[in-house]
């Protein structure tokens, strides 16, 4: 079933509901836009659809933030995990491992939850 929606900035085109929802999370359609099913007459306000009301709005503020965050601290503890690593004192380099291991996992964190966001609209 396709879809169209109506902006203040003009109307999309969508081919499925699903299509529609991802843009809503991206903020390309806004919870007072107008969507209006094929076949159908009445223009919707996108937040009175169900499958789009449960759908999260974009972050907004230091929420949005947080792939900034988790690579900043990544770098922090990679010169931390370097410095340590190199001074002569075995349990300083331990430490250092210890930091470097750390590292690995916050940006391992920040690449998953980067390939977790949803993919632009298809259509």
């Amino acid at each position: 079933m396709r879809y169209r929606v109506r902006t203040p900035d003009g109307e999309l085109g969508y081919s499925t509901l699903r299509d529609i929802e991802v843009a809503y999370t991206q903020g390309l359609v806004g919870p007072e836009d107008e969507v209006l099913e094929e076949g159908h007459t009445t223009w919707r306000k996108a937040s009175s659809i169900p499958t789009l009301a449960r759908a999260r709005p974009p972050a907004k503020g230091l929420s949005n933030r947080g792939q900034w965050v988790g690579v900043g601290v990544a770098v922090v503890l990679g010169i931390c995990a370097l410095v340590l690593i190199t001074s002569d004192s075995a349990t300083r380099r331990g430490l250092g491992f210890v930091l470097a291991l750390a590292t690995g996992v916050v940006l391992m964190r920040v690449t998953t939850k980067a390939f977790k966001r949803p993919g632009p609209p298809r259509g």
